[in-house]
C-alpha cells in the first residue's frame, strides 16, 4: 500500500498553501488575535465563505451534490494546511456538517460540535449550528487559554441525545483534528529551525550547537511520524487507527510548540511570538473528538479483542 501523495494530492496541497499565504498569512493571524481580544470574535466570516468556494467543506460531497468529490485522504492534506496556518474556527465540525446542516457546504454557516469533554462548546456564540443538534444552545462565555479559540459554557441535551450529536462523527472528527495538529507540529518545526538559524550566541547561530539540533531533530522525527500515521488512518479508514493517529498527533503538537518555545528562549514567552499561539491551540485540540484517554481505551479494546 503506497501512502505517498499523488501528484494530484501534492497539487491539491500546493493550492490550499497558497490561498491561505495568500488571505491568512502572519498579519491576518495576529489582526484575528487582537479581534479576539478585544470583541470576542474569533471566526472571520469573510474567510468562511472563501473556504467554502474553494471546496474546504464541501470536499468529500458527491459531484452531484455540489461537491468536490474527494476522499478522506485529501481532507487529511487540506486539513494539514489549516492547522499550519492556525485558521481559527470549527473547521471540522462545519466540514463534517457538509450535506447536512444547510449553508456548512458554501461556507455560509458556520457549525460547531459538541466535541470537548465536559460542559464546553467552541465557537458558540458565532456558530449558525451544532452538529447533531435540533436547536442552538444558550451557553455562557468562559475564559479560554487559546484566544482563538472561544469557548461557552452549556447545558447540554441528555441521555441518548447527548451520544447522538457526535457519536456519528467521532472516527472522522478525530483525525481531521489530528490533521491540523500535524500541521501545526510541522510548523513549529519550521520556527524552530529558522529562529535557530537566526538568533546567535559566542559569535554563532544557536542551530550550531549540538543540543539544539538535537532538540529540532526529535521535533521533525515526532511529527513525521504522526504524519505518517494521520495518512495511513485516512487510507485504512480504521477508527483504530484513528485513535493512534489522534494520540500521535496530540503529543507531536504540543511537544513540538513546548521544544520551539525553548528553542526561542525567552522571545518565545512573549505575546509577539506566534509560538505560544500554536501551543495553545494544540492543548485545545488535544481535548477535542477523542481524547488521549479515550483513544488509548479505544486502542486496548481492540487489542483485546485480536487477543481472544
Amino acid at each position: 500500500m503506497d501512502f505517498q501523495p499523488t501528484e494530484d494530492q501534492r497539487d491539491l496541497r500546493a493550492g490550499v498553501r497558497g490561498l491561505l499565504e495568500g488571505r491568512y498569512g502572519r498579519e491576518a493571524l495576529r489582526s484575528a488575535v487582537d479581534a479576539a481580544v478585544d470583541a470576542g470574535t474569533a471566526v472571520d466570516r469573510g474567510l468562511w465563505r472563501e473556504l467554502g468556494g474553494a471546496g474546504f467543506f464541501a470536499l468529500r460531497l458527491p459531484e452531484a451534490e455540489g461537491g468536490v468529490g474527494l476522499g478522506l485522504p485529501e481532507a487529511v492534506i487540506v486539513f494539514e494546511e489549516a492547522g499550519r496556518a492556525l485558521v481559527p474556527g470549527p473547521l471540522v465540525a462545519t466540514h463534517l456538517a457538509a450535506g447536512v446542516v444547510p449553508g456548512a457546504a458554501a461556507g455560509t454557516a458556520v457549525v460547531t460540535a459538541f466535541d470537548l469533554a465536559g460542559d464546553l462548546v467552541a465557537y458558540l456564540g458565532e456558530a449558525d449550528a451544532v452538529l447533531g443538534a435540533a436547536v442552538l444552545p444558550v451557553g455562557e462565555p468562559v475564559r479560554a487559554a487559546d484566544p482563538l479559540t472561544p469557548l461557552h459554557r452549556v447545558a447540554r441535551p441528555g441521555g441518548a441525545d447527548a451520544c447522538a450529536c457526535v457519536s456519528a462523527y467521532v472516527s472522522e472528527g478525530a483525525l481531521l483534528t489530528a490533521a491540523l495538529q500535524v500541521g501545526s507540529a510541522l510548523r513549529t518545526v519550521e520556527l524552530a529551525v529558522r529562529y535557530a538559524g537566526e538568533r546567535e550566541q559566542f559569535g554563532q547561530p544557536i542551530g550550531a550547537f549540538q543540543a539544539v539540533k538535537h532538540l529540532c531533530a526529535q521535533m521533525l522525527v515526532r511529527a513525521e511520524v504522526a504524519r505518517t500515521a494521520v495518512y495511513a488512518a485516512a487510507v485504512t479508514g480504521d477508527p483504530g487507527e484513528a485513535a493512534g493517529a489522534k494520540l500521535l498527533a496530540d503529543e507531536a503538537a504540543v511537544r513540538n510548540a513546548r521544544d520551539c518555545l525553548q528553542v526561542h528562549g525567552g522571545m518565545g514567552f512573549t505575546w509577539e511570538a506566534d509560538v505560544h499561539l500554536h501551543l495553545k491551540r494544540a492543548w485545545v485540540r488535544a481535548e477535542q473528538w477523542r481524547t488521549a484517554a479515550e483513544a488509548e481505551e479505544l486502542l486496548a479494546a481492540e487489542l483485546l479483542h485480536s487477543a481472544g
